[in-house]
């Protein structure tokens, strides 16, 4: 298996974990979908593979990737991981790139300083990745400054970047968010066109649950830094089993359905807030006393499990 969290549980200074026993897989040639609502710790997952974390987090479990566990790396170890084997691609393309910086260094400063790349070298491959991703005059745009290039065409500089090193796991993590919607569509479409070429491992994070659905391959629905439901993809979509997965697809608008739009009640929770049960019980339309006393365990359904009272009795 390409990536293998199990049992992830991450403790900050909060009343409450940030994850809690999150486990999930990811193979070769497959794209996995992480959602859930702002501070859910779809981002800390991510991070978490890197082990990009706070020097004060306490971390327990494993993060494996191709079999090595990647919290007990050596600094050598973590460093060959994250420069060859691993790449992100964030949420806003203009916080990755340096404005005073043209294009092309950064394109070609870790091939150079990472890797140990020629730099003629490195600027051929540079050349190479913008004409792969589909940058109109590759030439052009090594000579430019990241305010001269639109988000769309910004992103795939770092899309490009996120390449260089040929990964073998790519983790997205809100990597369209920031576009427009045609520019996302073309987005997406491209990331879909390389991982399929390459056979990338691919974890997807966004808060869209349609999205998700309809380019992801499994989906893992995260509430309260827990995994509440986790499906393959079509199954999720079209039967959600958790009333949180119900819940946003219910919130979100879709082009034809006339039913009125029903948003989830409350707010997400905090992580001063304590649960002695279920994390979702105090915004569930379906919540009983025993909700708020006990927490669920997942439990199998159709393709993969659920962790709610409704699916166990």
């Amino acid at each position: 298996m390409l990536l293998s969290v199990e049992g992830l549980t991450i403790e900050a200074g909060g009343r409450r974990p940030i994850l809690r026993e999150v486990s999930l897989t990811v193979g070769k040639g497959e794209i996995v979908g992480l959602v859930g609502e702002s501070g859910s710790g779809k981002s800390t997952i991510a991070r978490s593979v890197l082990r990009l974390l706070p020097a004060a987090a306490r971390v327990s479990g494993r993060v494996l990737v191709s079999g090595e566990d990647v919290l007990t790396m050596s600094p050598a170890a973590l460093r060959d991981l994250r420069a060859a084997q691993v790449s992100m691609i964030y949420q806003d393309p203009r916080s990755s790139l340096n404005p005073v910086r043209r294009i092309g260094d950064f394109l070609t400063e870790r091939m150079v300083l990472t890797l140990g790349r020629p730099k003629a070298e490195a600027r051929a491959r540079a050349l190479e990745l913008l004409a792969a991703v589909g940058m109109r005059d590759p030439e052009l745009r090594m000579r430019q400054y990241p305010h001269e290039l639109s988000g769309g065409m910004l992103q795939r500089v770092v899309i490009a970047a996120a390449l260089a090193a040929d990964p073998a796991l790519l983790l997205a993590d809100e990597a369209t968010s920031a576009l427009d919607v045609t520019t996302q569509a073309e987005t997406l479409a491209l990331l879909r066109r390389i991982q399929a070429e390459r056979e990338l491992g691919m974890l997807f994070i966004t808060h869209d649950l349609h999205l998700a659905a309809a380019f992801c391959d499994r989906v893992h629905v995260l509430y309260a830094g827990t995994v509440v439901e986790s499906r393959p993809a079509k199954e999720l979509f079209e039967d959600p089993r958790h009333p949180y997965t119900a819940g946003l697809l219910a919130c979100t608008p879709e082009l034809g359905d006339p039913r009125p739009i029903r948003p989830i009640p409350g707010r997400p929770p905090s992580l001063d807030d304590v649960f002695g049960g279920c994390p979702f019980a105090p915004r569930c339309p379906h919540a009983a006393d025993a909700c708020g006393e006990w927490a669920p365990r997942p439990v199998t359904v159709s393709g993969g499990s659920a962790a709610c009272r409704l699916v166990e009795v």
